[in-house]
């Protein structure tokens, strides 16, 4: 045992002997991940990490929400930083010295609830270099407009900017001198995109100014001319908007508009089939998205029909990706003219099509098309001869067929035979236990993501037949969410299985209890690994069984890298708050909002394409190893017996 200790003695002077320098160069090519998991390893690695932040070239922290007391001693000046990616929740302007650093080309900040107006400005002032800028919930609780003149000292500043997205409500600028401020954004700007905007202030801004005495038929010079990408949430799409992004953008390769409208659009507030028959008039168009959203009132496309579609996909024969939402009036024969005149499609995305049937895909075996993504979601008149058809085209890697009600355990027969499947979402099918055992045997090789939520005919007997014994599935996402027949022997089953997974979805699983929570945070993937560490997101939120004591189970050391957590709102707050103290950066949802959403635009493509940590040593970098146990216990204490 001697000689071992002093083996160990003498290895650990060797590492402190090493050059500062020899150490800083190896770790400045690592991520912020890397890094902060050496810095926890010993002593050498933790002063070395500390000195080396004055080097590295990006910082990416969106795991977590750090305070302002946290970033500080990890941003110091450092002359090498290019890229910088923050979760700005807890932070506000006083943390603008150490955020904006003048060497930046890209600069990422979210959640910026807390920051006033002043950010745009002070980025355009300090970030002369900046090449991509996202900003996200920009002064939203601060209760007020934002100047425009803050966003033209940033246009100012940051003259070789090539991509803005400003994910917020951009209305919250006054609408006097908007649209003049835009007339000076860089000319290098090729990607736009924008939280909301009214389609007024769209057309404003980007039709070109009239000077004075100048005569309307007078060429004028087109408002950011170099926009090849332009994605924008608004009130109303209209032909005069379309109208205006033709006639304006000759560059333009990507196109995402969406709407919610609050009251049925009248005539001159709508799209019709002279308005999308303007769609793609230079032929450089690649990406298309037109979707109308139910979420606020159940309003469609009722003006846009077959002829509009027809006439549109007259242009369309280069076009790489198609997403049409609420187009309630196109019928099969709109539908089967895109998959037969774009041939070099390979993302097809329907929403709201009530007049799709099976014969969309009728003879698509005869087309030459390779589609790759595929998504019908609200296509109640699909069947499983339909899904038979398409997925003859083998090289689907993602299938999305949400709340098509007509889906059942036929159409899983065919799917397991897609090899390359790695994103399926069946959501409110009527898929039975049995169905799913097909997937077993075929495409649950490949699967990455799996969402079942709301098929009320599964039961506990699911999970066995998707994880058999033998079973090597790569799966990291499942949503079993609104299953009224799962139970803690379904959870049972799964955690027996040791399937790694990232995130798991069980809202309002009226069966679900304690006894689930604590199966999973004593859950060993592996043998040397942490209890519970592969959950990243977990989703408790109105399951019918869940008390104080899993609140228990929720604390340090079990699940430690768990960075989602949402309960329902009967929880204690005295219990929320010990859990708080106890895990600072945990995000903790408490009504009903879906966990981990973090954007507006459609993320399908991105399922299974997060790049998580191994661990979660950051916590224990800048927090220390207080647990907070007492915390906990005397919230529990002074809760009610059932949250």
């Amino acid at each position: 045992m001697a000689k071992s200790s002093g083996s160990g003695a003498h290895q650990q002077m060797s590492l402190d002997l090493l050059p500062s320098a020899l150490l800083a160069t190896v770790m400045t090519k690592l991520d912020i991940a890397s890094i902060r998991s050496l810095a926890c390893t010993c002593k050498a690695f933790h002063s070395c990490a500390s000195h080396m932040l004055c080097f590295i070239p990006s910082f990416h922290l969106l795991d977590i929400a750090p305070p302002a007391e946290y970033i500080r001693p990890l941003l110091p000046p450092n002359p090498y930083l290019r890229s910088l990616k923050v979760d700005c929740m807890r932070l506000d302007d006083s943390s603008l010295d150490c955020l904006l650093q003048p060497t930046l080309q890209e600069l990422c900040l979210h959640n910026c609830a807390d920051f006033s107006g002043r950010l745009l400005s002070q980025v355009g002032q300090y970030c002369k270099d900046l090449r991509f800028l996202y900003l996200s919930s920009l002064a939203e609780k601060r209760g007020r407009s934002i100047d425009v003149s803050d966003l033209e000292v940033l246009f100012g500043g940051c003259t070789q900017l090539e991509t803005l997205i400003l994910m917020f409500d951009v209305s919250m600028f006054l609408r006097h001198n908007f649209a003049r401020v835009w007339s000076i954004a860089p000319t290098t700007l090729v990607s736009l995109e924008m939280g909301y905007i009214s389609s007024v202030m769209v057309t404003e801004l980007l039709s070109p100014p009239v000077a004075p005495y100048q005569s309307i038929e007078h060429i004028r010079p087109s408002i950011l001319p170099g926009i090849q990408k332009l994605c924008l949430s608004v009130d109303y799409i209209t032909d005069t908007m379309i109208s205006t992004i033709t006639n304006n953008i000759n560059c333009l390769t990507h196109l995402d508009l969406r709407d919610s409208p609050i009251t049925e659009p009248r005539l001159a507030f709508d799209l019709t089939n002279a308005g999308i028959q303007q769609i793609n008039l230079h032929g450089r168009l690649k990406h298309l998205s037109l979707v109308r959203s139910q979420e606020i009132f159940p309003a469609y496309f009722k003006r846009v029909n077959d002829l509009g579609i027809l006439l549109m996909a007259d242009r369309c024969s280069d076009m790489e990706s198609i997403c049409l939402g609420g187009f309630c009036q196109v019928t099969d024969t709109g539908f089967r003219t895109i998959l037969h005149s774009c041939s070099k499609i390979f993302k097809l995305r329907i929403y709201h099509g009530p007049h799709l049937t099976d014969l969309v895909f009728h003879d698509i075996a005869a087309t030459s098309l390779t589609l790759t993504h595929v998504s019908l979601r609200w296509c109640n008149l699909l069947t499983n001869h339909g899904v038979a058809r398409l997925v003859s085209n083998g090289n689907l890697s993602v299938l999305d067929l949400r709340d098509c009600r007509n889906i059942g355990d036929d159409a899983l027969r065919t799917i397991s035979n897609l090899s390359e499947l790695k994103a399926l979402l069946i959501d409110g099918s009527d898929i039975s236990d049995m169905g799913l055992s097909h997937l077993s045997k075929g495409a649950m090789r490949s699967l990455v993501s799996l969402s079942i939520r709301g098929c009320k005919r599964l039961t506990d007997n699911c999970i066995s037949f998707l994880f058999d014994e033998s079973s090597n599935s790569e799966l990291r996402e499942l949503d079993l969410s609104n299953i009224p027949n799962l139970s803690d022997a379904g959870i049972l089953l799964l955690a027996k299985r040791r399937i790694p997974l990232l995130e798991l979805r069980m809202r309002q699983c009226p069966l679900i209890s304690d006894t689930s929570i604590m199966v999973l945070a004593s859950m060993k993937v592996d043998e040397e690994g942490w209890y519970g560490s592969s959950l990243r997101l977990l989703d408790l939120y109105n399951c019918g069984g869940i008390t104080q004591l899993s609140f228990q189970w929720l604390k340090k050391p079990y699940f430690p890298r768990l960075r989602w957590l949402g309960v329902s709102s009967s929880v204690s707050r005295d219990v929320l708050d010990a859990l708080s103290r106890n895990r600072p950066f945990l995000h903790i949802v408490f009504h009903g909002e879906e966990l981990g959403m973090t954007g507006q635009w459609d993320n399908s493509d991105d399922l299974y394409m997060h790049d998580y940590d191994e661990v979660d040593e950051l916590e224990q970098w800048l927090e220390g190893e207080n647990e907070g146990d007492e915390d906990i216990q005397e919230a529990e204490n002074n809760a009610d017996p059932m949250l």
